[in-house]
């Protein structure tokens, strides 16, 4: 028990030697989630800044820019000549996109003769081009329906039958889980908590791995009786401690500050944000003791760790991908809290579905001590290979 409490006062000691880890271990994980809320407060972009070129000038093209301008999703903020005008805004960012009304526009409408409405939309930003190009389809398919019911009227259909022709059916759309379409509940705890995954991991990996490039790793162990166990234990539960800690106050600003939906008791997403710092603290330590070298066990952690924000599901569903790629997700922890979170959080489904999603946090969490013995060895020989 003695050599258990020194263990611990070493790794406590460690960490307040560097103040990198404290930096990569409380601020960044506080600071990425203030900012995702902050970024997010309306739970989506809107008024996305666009231009309109409107080369009719007729009351109904002034019309459809009024209507464009109206629209949640954009913002007219600019009034372009040409097409090329419109494009070097483009290019310099000062809109994401242009809408272009052609001349003749009211002219050859009325007459029948189907006119072409242009819009352009920058993709290289995905968020706002898509908005953009949503608001802009909106009031296309709006002027198009008034064209339509303004040429019904003039031969004597009545109100109803236009009504009908141009709307035949209604659609009741009822968002589930999530009516308000708020992008931060969705993805400001898969973010957030993704970032922190790879804070433990990085911090892990380092913690254990520079022990052998400083030349420690020999008193390292014979100051724990050369246990690696009780070397490994020692040296991270202070940091689980502490990553637990902010892992909680992140939970806080999300479910509390930011009133995200929380379907299931309070201690569950508590248990589940645990055992993801734990199972994280798992993985680095596993790559630890495959690649017990710095440069490369940090490279194989990071890679991995920053991968998981694509291969875990968050933007795509996992059962589309490629097979090989797919398997990688399972090896994530993120991606059991990520279906914790979904299942309890947002759906509020009994407990007992998520169970093995727990089972699997607890199993990288164990799975490293399989491989403590490659790590011991290499303590032993410490050779830092640069």
């Amino acid at each position: 028990m003695k050599q258990f409490w020194q263990s611990l006062c070493y790794g406590y000691r460690y960490i307040c030697r560097r103040r990198l880890y404290i930096v990569c271990m409380v601020f960044v994980p506080l600071l990425c989630t203030l900012f995702f809320l902050s970024l997010l407060q309306e739970g989506l972009p809107v008024r996305v800044p666009t231009a309109v070129v409107d080369l009719d000038h007729s009351p109904m093209s002034r019309s459809m820019t009024r209507s464009l301008g109206a629209v949640q999703m954009v913002d007219v903020t600019r009034a372009c000549d040409s097409y090329d005008e419109a494009r070097r805004a483009v290019q310099s960012g000062e809109v994401y996109g242009f809408y272009v009304i052609p001349a003749n526009f009211q002219e050859d409408a009325l007459a029948g003769r189907k006119p072409v409405i242009n819009y352009f939309c920058d993709m290289t930003y995905f968020v706002p081009g898509t908005f953009s190009y949503k608001g802009y389809k909106s009031v296309a398919v709006q002027a198009t329906a008034a064209l339509v019911a303004e040429s019904a009227a003039s031969k004597g259909i009545s109100t109803r039958t236009i009504s009908a022709l141009i709307k035949p059916m209604s659609i009741d759309v009822n968002p589930i889980h999530n009516p308000w379409t708020n992008y931060s509940m969705y993805l400001t705890p898969s973010f957030c908590m993704c970032l922190l995954e790879l804070m433990v991991i990085m911090v892990t990996i380092m913690t254990v791995t520079y022990e052998i490039k400083e030349n420690h790793s020999r008193r390292w162990l014979r100051d724990n009786g050369n246990s690696i166990v009780l070397a490994v234990t020692g040296k991270l539960l202070p940091q689980t401690l502490i990553f637990c800690i902010v892992g909680w106050a992140m939970q806080g600003l999300m479910y509390g500050f930011g009133h995200f939906p929380m379907s299931c008791p309070h201690w569950v997403m508590a248990l589940a944000l645990f055992l993801l710092v734990t199972a994280s603290q798992g993985f680095g330590l596993f790559v630890s003791c495959m690649v017990p070298n710095v440069r490369m066990a940090l490279s194989v952690g990071t890679l991995f760790a920053m991968l998981a924000f694509s291969f875990t599901g968050f933007s795509f569903p996992v059962q589309s991908m490629y097979g090989f790629m797919g398997v990688f997700s399972w090896l994530a922890p993120i991606r059991y809290y990520f279906l914790i979170h979904v299942q309890q959080c947002l759906n509020g489904v009994a407990l007992y579905y998520s169970r093995l999603w727990f089972v699997m946090l607890i199993v990288l969490t164990l799975a490293p001590a399989l491989m403590l013995w490659r790590l011991k060895r290499a303590c032993l020989r410490q050779v830092y290979v640069p």
